[in-house]
């Protein structure tokens, strides 16, 4: 596909989707913006969130595909939006036509039935294909076929067991599958097991991003450390959002699966690519120091409040102010601490060259020998930036009478 079709395509989809979009808050603003969420996840706020994952991940498809359609990664994003706006759409309309207007619109249980089993599209998609093919839309090698074959499977059994088993519809329970087929119940049932193999093959995906960070030099490190640090967020929240109780941390949950099509738009078209390990470092040194912060808090108002409850036989709101004083106080060298901790431990490299060109620069100012300050000068080169070869050139002196 030229570079031309493929543009006028990636945009046209794109309209498609805000398109639809539009559609869905209309709905959504006449059926009283009471859907938008699945069942108890999530709250109000997900009538606004979920557009903005849906919107990140087709803008950056549309960007990536139509500056580079060779690379699949951008038609995979704007397939992933695509299919999250027809869902939600589908999903407005069967709210709207079946439970606010009943039989005000034609061809509800149709629109449940697409909601019911288009979620397989983009859950696939984000959890094995993104990663397997992640930077430049080629496998790591030859080996990993057989998981994107796998993976490819996975989805078109999922899809079509959802989309074609008889009975009610899990979205929709009042609703039987207008295209379910009896006679195939019980292999439709069957196929649905590969359900088990989901969570493998996101498993191995996830270890082949690894595996390929691991060999990876250059701008591709630069790439994959954006959309690992996406991923790696979305990893650590999502179970949590589906234990806790918390509908808004549900919210949190939602709004970061934005982070992947941001981060593949960042690293593919590479905008302020390199400040990754300063977003990463400020990251870790302030989560650290939250942490740490709210666990001294909290542990010096219990501890003083069971002091004055000792004293005094009544807690006192002192022990809130005194905390807050101490926090107050530690801010600033506990910060140091940790900053100074994470470039040890993460970040070695750096953190020696920076203390070397500390030292170099306080032993330049007492410096009188030339000889010697030379050889510290192309000392400091070799251990700090590790060039092939170093070489020191000076300009010969000149004399005072040629300056006059």
């Amino acid at each position: 596909m030229s570079t031309r079709a493929a543009t006028r395509l990636a945009w046209s989809l794109c309209l498609v989707c805000v398109v639809l979009l539009v559609a869905s808050l209309v709905l959504l603003f006449l059926s009283g913006g009471a859907t938008m969420s699945t069942g108890t996840w999530g709250t109000a706020n997900m009538a606004f969130i979920l557009p903005v994952v849906i919107l990140a991940f087709t803008l950056v498809g549309t960007l990536v595909s139509s500056r580079l359609p060779g690379n699949p990664i951008g038609w995979i994003c704007l397939t992933i939006g695509l299919s999250f706006m027809l869902a939600g759409a589908a999903d407005e309309y069967n709210e709207y036509a079946l439970q606010t207007r009943p039989g005000f619109l034609p061809g509800a249980e149709y629109m449940a039935w697409l909601e019911n089993w288009l979620w397989v599209v983009p859950v696939v998609l984000i959890g094995t294909f993104l990663p397997l093919l992640f930077p430049n839309g080629r496998l790591l090698s030859g080996r990993w076929r057989v998981m994107a074959w796998l993976s490819g499977a996975v989805l078109i059994s999922l899809s079509i067991s959802e989309a074609f088993a008889p009975g009610p519809l899990a979205e929709a329970p009042d609703v039987t599958n207008p295209l379910g087929i009896e006679f195939a119940r019980d292999a439709l049932a069957l196929v649905n097991g590969v359900f088990l193999l989901l969570p493998l093959c996101f498993v191995a995906s996830a270890l082949s991003m690894i595996l390929r960070f691991r060999r990876s030099v250059g701008e591709e490190r630069q790439q994959l450390k954006w959309f690992a640090s996406a991923a790696a967020l979305l990893a650590i929240t999502f179970p949590f959002g589906l234990v806790l109780s918390s509908r808004y941390f549900a919210d949190f949950v939602t709004l970061t699966f934005a982070g992947l099509p941001v981060a593949v738009g960042i690293a593919i078209l590479r905008y302020r690519l390199y400040d990754i390990d300063r977003i990463i470092n400020r990251a870790l040194v302030y989560g650290a120091l939250s942490v740490s912060l709210a666990a001294v808090y909290f542990g010096s108002v219990v501890a003083l409040q069971y002091v004055f409850r000792a004293l005094t036989g009544q807690e006192s709101q002192l022990a809130v102010v005194a905390s807050t004083l101490a926090i107050a106080a530690l801010f600033v060298p506990l910060r140091r601490r940790v900053q100074g901790f994470v470039d040890r431990r993460f970040y070695r490299n750096k953190y020696d060259a920076a203390k070397t060109l500390e030292e170099f620069g306080a032993k330049l100012r007492d410096a009188t020998d030339l000889d010697a300050l030379t050889g510290e000068l192309t000392g400091v080169v070799r251990e700090t930036v590790q060039p092939a070869h170093v070489s020191l050139w000076l300009a010969p002196a000149r004399d005072k009478e040629d300056d006059g």
